[in-house]
């Protein structure tokens, strides 16, 4: 019995059942520029690995002249863009992860992990250039209800 039970427990922390969401912080103000804390992400972490190079929103992971970024979709919607003043860098958020729900992290797209392990976590200036859909962002989140993090991000939402 004792080791069925330690099962359980093993696939629920492998699959996030088990996990608590991260520490709510306070929304920012809705501002043309913040400073946020930015972290980095890569396709090939293991908690993207069932979605290989893909985006919340379908679409492939961009890195280029047009960046895909990851963030809390109830702070900034799923299409924004936004410009990281210190690199110059351009991001559009179509990606969303557990670990940013309900905080002012947004997680920039790196294509391999010697870049995202280079960009570590930084605090950035933002400049936004155009406020993503909070609609198509409820469209998109609505069916996925039953995580926990989307559910915060709906509730945060209404």
């Amino acid at each position: 019995m004792g080791r069925l039970v330690l099962g359980f427990c093993l696939i629920g922390w492998l699959t996030g059942c088990g996990r608590s969401l991260p520490p709510f912080e306070p929304p920012m103000q809705r501002a043309p520029f913040q400073q946020v804390r930015a972290t980095a992400y890569t396709h090939s972490e293991r908690d993207h690995w069932k979605y290989g190079r893909r985006s919340a929103l379908g679409t492939p992971l961009r890195a280029g002249e047009m960046n895909s970024a990851a963030a809390d979709w109830s702070r900034w919607p799923a299409g924004t863009v936004f410009r990281v003043m210190e690199t110059g860098q351009l991001y559009q958020v179509d990606d969303y992860g557990w670990a940013l729900s309900g905080t002012n992290t947004i997680d920039l797209y790196k294509p391999d992990r010697s870049q995202m392990n280079a960009w570590g976590v930084r605090r950035v200036n933002l400049q936004i250039l155009h406020w993503g859909d909070p609609r198509e962002s409820w469209r998109v989140l609505y069916p996925r209800r039953e995580h926990k993090h989307v559910a915060r991000m709906l509730k945060q939402m209404r």
